[in-house]
């Protein structure tokens, strides 16, 4: 397979990998990577779909985690999508993707 060329990134590492490590931590690697990474935007772009997805994710599960009972089962169905969600975007940041989630990804286009 093919790699295609992303560009040149500020930390010197392929910027596959680099796209790939935005999503690792979920939204604390998007901050890093967001502020760090200066010159690819392909990096900054899976960056900030990180910071908004998974920042959306854990602000969800704290508010769904103050509903009695209900709120347990609501928080395994987010767990659940936050780690499909958190290996699809993974793999597809590391095959070199530009692989936009519906909201979260307009937002990341823009803000790139």
């Amino acid at each position: 397979m093919e790699q295609k060329d992303l560009g040149k990134t500020s930390l010197g590492m392929q910027a596959n990998l680099e796209a790939l490590l935005t999503y690792l931590l979920g939204f604390i690697t998007g901050i890093v990577f967001y502020v760090v990474e200066k010159e690819n935007k392909f990096v900054r772009f899976h960056a900030m779909q990180s910071i908004v997805t998974f920042g959306f994710i854990f602000v969800l599960s704290i508010v769904v985690s103050f509903i009695p009972f209900l709120g347990l089962i609501l928080n395994i169905l987010i767990s659940i999508i936050f780690l499909i969600l958190w290996i699809i975007l993974m793999i597809k940041a590391y095959q070199g993707e530009d692989f936009k989630l519906p909201i979260a990804g307009d937002i990341a286009e823009k803000n790139a």
